[in-house]
């Protein structure tokens, strides 16, 4: 039996924690740890409670530990900086003045810590899409955003590329026959893929997520509307690389952009006013950059949530890439993929630890490997990152918009974009004018503005894309 005295020469603090603390560390005991072992789970319990708030038999004290830091932790005013923290642009000639405004009031909250910004940047709700934004002991969902873990996937195949010519067909029914698009896309029950993500025990956690535990269920391995795409390709590697255990060559490749769905924008919106509750007096110009202690029972939740979105959104493309190879009959050879829209905790340049949120950025650490996409009808790049501080270790997480998705459909016809596909050698199957070629930024200016961010390592030249359907074509 572990004694109050153990527990409070081990640190534990009197009150209701310690009483929670000898329960749970009876079970510990109970399920055949020692003293010792105990101790040092119960250590790690108080050390980092949002790790088991999924955990149904550490839960109860993980929450009581949370509380307590809460309640210890001093507030911060909603007040904003009169200046904001500098921060460094690439591409800035290619960045409207709007997303530049945006990013300096991200950078006069009281909590923000640094930031850079991307050269494919362009307006986003709160902190714009292609904007990196560092907090301390605080996490944003909107700067996060809504589609939490928006995510790249890139599978190649030890396979000539020649075939996109030679079995076109094939290809193409793989696509139509083992996506899913669109706002309501689902499988139907008697077709629904498995994958070990819906049995995580998060989703046990909270209400909320139990809630969105069906909703996952049926959209595991859909894609959304929009911009997100599943598309066969050419993947030209220029040079052998020992990290993809590749040589140089050309490629067949199939190439994913989606994210976690329903399920993550759920978590976004249901945290965001979470948040926006907590901070009524918050300026106008930064509302949807409320925030959430890091250390707070909401802002573990969230953390906790959001976690679980980016698994799931790694699993609907693992899903989606081997539905689609299946039926291609393919294996893949070499795989890449990378969230945008997510946060990490990681280490600033100054040796402090801080929330980075990439919204519509690119984690692009030392040797880290993503994708960066150009438009339906454009190339997308491979690159390997450089771990450049001031850039906070990212890159930009496509071309970018140059036009609203509003401009795009009242200045792009139907006759122009088809054009502009045909001349390229590109199939659409699906997709909006909003989501035109001409709507975006060029990559190849968007890669050249960040050649000290990443190094290129291969191109991707789109040739059949799926996209949601455009009303009325499909």
């Amino acid at each position: 039996m572990l004694s109050g005295k153990i527990l409070q020469a081990s640190g534990w603090p009197q009150g209701k924690v310690i009483g929670l603390a000898k329960m749970a560390g009876q079970t510990l005991a109970d399920a055949g740890l020692d003293q010792e072992a105990v101790l040092a789970r119960l250590a790690a319990i108080r050390e980092k409670p949002g790790d088991f708030l999924a955990d149904p038999l550490m839960a109860e004290l993980a929450r009581e530990c949370i509380r307590r830091a809460a309640a210890e932790a001093l507030p911060v005013e909603d007040a904003l900086r009169d200046t904001p923290l500098g921060y460094t642009v690439w591409g800035e000639e290619q960045i409207e003045r709007e997303a530049s405004e945006q990013m300096r009031n991200a950078l006069r909250l009281p909590v923000a810590a640094a930031g850079a910004l991307m050269p494919d940047a362009h307006v986003g709700y709160g902190l714009p899409i292609g904007g990196v934004l560092a907090t301390r002991e605080a996490v944003i969902p909107f700067a996060v955003g809504v589609d939490i873990a928006c995510r790249m996937r890139l599978s190649v195949y030890l396979v000539s590329p020649y075939v996109l010519g030679q079995r076109k067909n094939q290809l193409q029914r793989a696509l139509l026959d083992q996506t899913r698009f669109g706002m309501g896309a689902a499988w139907e029950r008697y077709d629904r893929p498995q994958h070990e993500v819906l049995d995580d025990s998060a989703w046990q956690s909270i209400r909320l997520l139990k809630s969105l535990r069906p909703k996952a269920e049926q959209q595991l391995g859909t894609s959304g509307t929009g911009n997100h795409f599943v598309e066969w390709g050419v993947f030209r590697l220029y040079s052998d690389d020992a990290q993809l255990k590749l040589k140089a060559g050309e490629y067949l490749a199939l190439l994913s952009h989606s994210g976690s769905r329903g399920v993550g924008y759920k978590i976004a919106s249901t945290y965001s006013d979470v948040a926006q509750r907590m901070r009524p007096h918050l300026d106008a110009s930064v509302r949807h950059l409320a925030w959430l202690p890091l250390a707070s029972e909401a802002g573990q939740e969230y953390w906790m949530a959001m976690e679980l979105a980016g698994r799931f959104a790694s699993a609907n493309h693992y899903v989606i890439h081997h539905r689609v190879a299946k039926a291609a009959g393919l294996e893949e050879a070499a795989v890449v993929e990378n969230h945008h829209n997510f946060a990490w905790l990681e280490t600033l340049p100054d040796a402090t630890q801080a929330v980075v949120h990439r919204k519509g950025a690119t984690p692009a650490g030392p040797g880290v490997l993503g994708v960066i996409p150009g438009s339906m009808g454009d190339a997308g790049y491979v690159v390997r990152g450089k771990g450049l501080a001031l850039s906070l270790s990212s890159a930009s997480h496509g071309a970018g918009r140059k036009m609203s998705r509003k401009a795009a459909l009242s200045r792009i016809t139907k006759t122009a974009r088809d054009e502009y596909l045909r001349e390229r050698n590109i199939t659409l199957l699906g997709g909006g004018l909003d989501e035109s070629p001409q709507a975006y930024k060029d990559i190849e200016s968007v890669i050249a503005a960040q050649d000290e961010l990443v190094e290129v390592i291969g191109k991707f030249t789109p040739r059949i894309v799926r996209m949601a359907d455009e009303a009325g074509e499909y």
